[in-house]
């Protein structure tokens, strides 16, 4: 399955946002990779700051770009705003959605959770990372001794994070369920999802 597996505190860093988390390298380099990296660097054209929103996006969520095409072009056969269409897509991804109630403390872990067959939909294992859920969809952790194990260990640990109000979550029985569709209120991007789709409309 590809993904990117390169250094992510130097992508961090060329756009200067933690995608990939907190991290004390970023903040005492808050400046681009490489040896010219504090120096001041040429204005952007609107061309470059619609490709380095979406970049920021596509890491952000861990898509290659074929992917995350895909996911632009279902946001814009939906009627209404394309930019809140394509944020609602990526954020009910099995996936993030895992992320979010606390079953991983990352999104690559999450993706990984998903793929090792440790999660169930509606009752029913799915190991698609990019399985869209929909209201009502519940996800829950596979009664496996390992699977559990690995779940309620990654819950102890991200009780930082508080769960998403459109998302319930029952600690027992490692399960959550999605209320409703985020608002792009509630999602609060990481990039301008308009730029983005900009960028793609060219």
């Amino acid at each position: 399955m590809a993904r990117y597996t390169g250094p992510r505190v130097r992508i961090s860093r060329r756009f200067g946002v933690p995608i990939f988390g907190p991290s004390k390298y970023l903040e005492r380099r808050n400046y681009g990779p490489g040896v010219h990296g504090p120096k001041s660097r040429r204005k952007h054209t609107d061309y470059a700051l619609g490709l380095i929103e979406k970049q920021k996006l596509r890491y952000y969520y861990g898509l290659l770009e074929r992917q995350f095409r895909g996911v632009y072009e279902r946001a814009l056969r939906r009627r209404g705003v394309t930019g809140e269409h394509m944020l609602q897509i990526l954020e009910t991804r099995l996936d993030n959605v895992c992320y979010h109630l606390g079953f991983s403390n990352t999104r690559a872990g999450a993706r990984q959770l998903v793929a090792h067959g440790h999660v169930k939909v509606n009752g029913r294992k799915v190991n698609i990372p990019s399985y869209g859920l929909k209201v009502n969809d519940s996800v829950e952790i596979k009664n496996s001794n390992a699977a559990r194990q690995l779940a309620s260990r990654n819950l102890e640990m991200s009780t930082s994070r508080a769960v998403p109000d459109w998302l319930s979550l029952d600690k027992e029985a490692l399960k959550g369920v999605v209320m409703r569709i985020p608002t792009r209120d509630e999602i609060q991007p990481i990039a301008n999802e308009q730029a983005v789709v900009e960028f793609y409309s060219r």
